[in-house]
């Protein structure tokens, strides 16, 4: 049997994904390719030899402990003020453009910049928000100069309104919570 197949490997491996839950994925990705590397490496054959590896690498509570002090030491400060501001700004940017186009569409590239400048988010995170936050609002853009020669309606309007309104706000929400993880 291979060491990295080993039932106590694997335990242990499963071990420091979960008390690494809190570092970015990609950075507990590589904690975990290390380990790995490390026990393939060993050559370790025998249940003794895996369990001398693995005690070689520390309990997975100390290594999950020492990756999260580094990540938190290299990682740069967030400032609650600018997560606030990059929340709102996408969240109204949608409604701001029925409005006035031009201020909506200001608060929205400058809550991308935020967004997209910040270490707090995921990339996948960032990518959700952007659809999520600028989708709506050129739709309603497209739908609106499409529509131009035609009247619209009140109904009409106030859908299109609470539309550029809910998905932002949702999108917004969304960044809110992961922020506060």
């Amino acid at each position: 049997m291979n060491a990295i197949d080993h039932p106590l490997v694997t335990a242990y491996l499963d071990a420091v994904a979960r008390e690494t839950s809190e570092l970015p994925a990609e950075r507990r990705a590589e904690l975990l390719a290390d380990l790995r590397e490390h026990v393939e490496v060993s050559g370790a054959e025998t249940d003794i030899q895996v369990r001398r590896v693995l005690d070689g690498l520390g309990d997975p509570r100390a290594v999950a402990g020492a990756a999260l002090a580094e990540e938190s030491a290299t990682a740069p400060a967030v400032r609650p003020g600018r997560t606030r501001l990059t929340v709102v700004l996408l969240a109204v940017a949608g409604l701001l453009v029925l409005f006035n186009s031009f201020v909506g569409a200001a608060a929205m590239l400058v809550g991308l910049a935020l967004l997209w400048g910040s270490p707090q988010w995921s990339t996948r995170q960032k990518a959700i928000a952007t659809v999520a936050c600028a989708a709506v609002p050129f739709v309603v853009v497209l739908a609106v100069l499409s529509l131009y020669g035609s009247r619209i309606g009140p109904m009409e309007l106030l859908v299109l309104a609470g539309l550029s309104l809910a998905v932002p706000v949702a999108g917004a929400t969304v960044l809110s919570r992961a922020a506060r993880r």
